[in-house]
């Protein structure tokens, strides 16, 4: 059956607007994007009786919002993000004549509200993780490629645990980009922005143990120090060269530690970003409730993001409710 105008024209600038997202954005954000317009072309291609570009646009963003309340919240949130980027793509061409507002004000008309889902995480057992972390390096074994990698997963753990680093902003660390002085880094984050992000005592002598104890390799590598990757490989398929761990391999290590200190149930409660729920938190706890600086630390777009770790905060609530329900006897 042979494509209306309308799918043809919609197709070819959902291509154009994907090369362009491939080319400015994360190939995360790209391959997000890309799940998310390919599903709403496959809409468009039942819509019946194209009459006018635009009518019919805006019945199938209609049709393609309603069928999202099939999806997981998180995945209907993604793909109205990529809907409504390629409407602002799409109001850049004035022949097509869109109405962005317009289209705004159907999307978050039509998608579905949600309660605030507050983060979850075990901090008991990720101040257990980080303990075992300190010590796992108390007796390193003789293997050079076992002790670089105890080395390099303490200093991954303390890392992602004291800096609120996401994981693949760990993985993409340089020893160029530590201003060691200052104990700090700038690094490109969420939405390839550039931002700070702060190092730990205990987090930059776990680096500087491990990159003296890399020093070797690192010297024969034929590259400039500052261009090499602060987490290295240390598999047979590596070798002697010095090649940046993959988030997938960052991950893994954080799977492999939690399963050692707390054993194998515990390998999907903790995960790389609970760590960072953990940062946030604790810089709440540690300045009284500080949403401003928590903001700043995690680099959270908005403080709203912050605002939701606040509950986990609050130390007197806790205090409070366990004097009141289970060290007396409650007034009913």
């Amino acid at each position: 059956m042979t494509e209306s105008p309308f799918i043809q024209i919609l197709t070819e600038q959902i291509t154009a607007f994907l090369e362009l997202i491939r080319s400015s954005r994360s190939e995360n954000t790209y391959r997000s994007y890309s799940n998310a317009l390919n599903a709403f072309r496959m809409d468009l291609e039942e819509a019946a009786n194209p009459i006018q570009f635009s009518k019919n646009l805006e019945d199938a963003v209609i049709a393609f919002i309603e069928t999202l309340h099939n999806y997981a919240p998180a995945t209907e949130r993604l793909y109205l993000t990529a809907l409504y980027r390629f409407l602002e793509y799409l109001s850049a061409d004035e022949s097509l004549k869109i109405n962005l507002p317009r289209y705004k004000m159907i999307i978050r008309q039509r998608a579905r509200r949600y309660g605030q889902r507050l983060p979850q995480f075990p901090r008991t057992e990720i101040d257990n993780i980080i303990n075992y972390a300190i010590n796992i390096t108390n007796q390193l074994p003789d293997s050079e490629a076992e002790r670089l990698r105890l080395l390099r997963d303490k200093a991954l753990l303390l890392t992602l645990a004291d800096s609120g680093l996401r994981i693949h902003e760990a993985c993409n660390l340089r020893r160029g980009d530590i201003d060691w002085n200052e104990q700090r880094a700038i690094i490109i984050g969420k939405g390839n922005q550039q931002a700070v992000a702060r190092f730990s005592s205990r987090s930059i002598k776990a680096i500087k143990d491990y990159l003296a104890a890399r020093a070797n390799l690192d010297g024969s590598s034929g590259k400039p120090l500052p261009s090499l990757p602060v987490f290295a490989r240390h598999d047979r398929a590596a070798g002697k060269k010095i090649k940046p761990i993959s988030t997938t391999t960052g991950r893994a290590i954080v799977e492999q530690h939690v399963k050692i200190a707390l054993g194998p149930d515990a390998a999907d409660m903790i995960t790389p970003h609970s760590f960072r729920h953990y940062f946030v938190t604790a810089v709440l706890r540690g300045s009284g409730g500080n949403l401003k600086l928590a903001q700043e630390l995690a680099r959270h777009k908005s403080i709203s993001v912050t605002q939701r770790y606040a509950h986990l905060s609050d130390d007197e609530l806790d205090q409070g409710y366990d004097e009141i329900f289970n060290h007396s006897t409650p007034k009913i």
